[in-house]
């Protein structure tokens, strides 16, 4: 697979989310298939009972409670004392994850360009609902000086992030971090190998509180997954992985005889293409692809596969609502 020729990287915020796609993303907001507990007070309304405008029931007073949560009118009808209830509000945790091995800024459209544009909808769905927001990219190679609140995992270079290492930001909430978070995912460029279990462990040690995890990756590691998402799952995340394959890999437009080297290790090998190749080659493909979404399943894991060139309003809108991730 060919890497993307002369690709026009994003340097702001305009070149990830343009003004059609924000007033589609302003109504939505994130969701769980479970309730977690956050931080903060946000604007989620959670099965918990506490204090806010939201009525939710009454029950009956007993010794020690709040004097100030009886519902005086009830006790004017009925002589009896009642305390009204309300919905409690939380906050929920966003993590998006964005692989940037060498391997996905191949194909047209770039995946690592499809891939930096649906995690800026999220991290957008999520700043503008006031939920706490993190962003970490594995891998690639760290452009310029992030915005502040970027960490460089085991004290890499500014230059370097490396295979097994990562870059993130975190503790982002409203709108007025959404530009920082636009500047870390735009400060990252695609190289090199990625060992994605030593990426996993450390997302796994360094991330906090509970919430939602959403993991962009075509998941084509020479170490394999399994080892990395078996890290990630639990300890309070409800994850998603959404795998981002190119037109161009999974329907290959190649003929005659080749020699195809990998882009992250420089493996070498000649080939010649035929249709029966091809027809192996999907199928192969599809088993992969089936393999890494029945783990997944077993691991309560939601699992997605698009190709790069989905509009990412479908992506979000479409495909994520259908899954419950945004409502």
């Amino acid at each position: 697979m060919l890497r993307t020729p002369n690709i026009s990287r994003p340097a702001r915020i305009d070149d990830l989310l343009d003004s059609q796609l924000i007033a589609r993303l302003d109504p939505l907001d994130l969701a769980s298939r479970k309730v977690f507990a956050g931080k903060l007070k946000g604007e989620r309304r959670s099965k918990k009972r506490g204090q806010s405008v939201e009525f939710a029931d009454h029950r009956q007073y007993v010794v020690g409670d709040d004097l100030r949560h009886i519902d005086w009118n009830i006790f004017g009808r009925l002589d009896r004392l009642f305390l009204k209830l309300f919905l409690e509000e939380e906050d929920l945790a966003l993590h998006v994850v964005i692989d940037a091995s060498e391997s996905s800024d191949c194909g047209e459209p770039s995946k690592y360009l499809f891939m930096q544009k649906a995690a800026m909808s999220l991290g957008y769905i999520g700043l503008v609902n006031l939920n706490r927001v993190a962003c970490t990219v594995m891998g690639g190679a760290k452009q310029s000086s992030g915005p502040q609140g970027v960490e460089d995992a085991a004290d890499q270079p500014p230059a370097a992030v490396g295979a097994g290492e990562i870059a993130a930001i975190r503790d982002l909430r409203g709108r007025r971090r959404t530009h920082d978070l636009a500047r870390f995912i735009c400060s990252v460029e695609p190289s090199g190998p990625l060992i994605f279990r030593q990426a996993a462990e450390r997302i796994a040690l360094t991330r906090r509180g509970k919430g939602v995890m959403v993991l962009f990756s075509d998941f084509m590691f020479k170490d394999g997954y399994d080892a990395g998402l078996r890290l990630l799952v639990g300890r309070g995340y409800d994850v998603f992985a959404i795998q981002v394959l190119s037109p161009q890999e999974i329907d290959p437009p190649l003929t005659g005889d080749l020699r195809l080297r990998d882009v992250e290790d420089g493996d070498q090998t000649e080939v010649t293409i035929s249709a029966p190749l091809i027809k192996k080659y999907k199928q192969n493909l599809a088993a992969y692809n089936d393999q890494l979404r029945d783990f997944c399943a077993r691991r309560e894991i939601s699992f997605l596969s698009v190709r790069s060139d989905t509009p990412v309003d479908t992506l979000i809108l479409d495909y994520l609502r259908r899954r419950g991730l945004v409502k």
